[in-house]
């Protein structure tokens, strides 16, 4: 049963960012804003509801299969990308850079600094 709860949690934040890009127009995927706004919601709570970690956890399992239609859809556009190859690898590789950058910036802000005195 928690992990009914929690996508029902999932899909109403998703729900939410569906509307919110609706009503105001945003260039931005419904997913993104809803992610942003549970992240949001989760900080101003306190931290991680187990419900939401119970549903997110079989989802995280199977992330590839989530990623492959748009995957399989960016395949049958190719004629449509045909004059765009430089924006896209400037775009995946910026990406890639910032995410590294930001994860690493991430990791040391939440884990802190390492113990001096710790033996390894």
């Amino acid at each position: 049963m928690p992990a009914l709860r929690g996508f029902l949690w999932l899909l109403g934040f998703l729900l939410l960012g569906e509307t919110l890009v609706t009503l105001t127009c945003l260039p931005v995927s419904a997913g993104v804003v809803g992610l942003l706004l549970l992240t949001a919601w989760l900080r101003l709570h306190g931290g991680g509801l187990a419900d939401i970690a119970a549903a997110a956890q079989p989802l995280i399992a199977v992330l590839a299969l989530l990623i492959m239609p748009g995957v399989v859809g960016a395949f049958f556009i190719l004629d449509a990308l045909e004059g765009q190859w430089t924006a896209i690898l400037a775009a995946l590789i910026g990406g890639t850079l910032l995410s590294v950058l930001t994860t690493l910036w991430l990791m040391r802000r939440l884990m802190g600094a390492p113990d001096e005195n710790a033996s390894p």
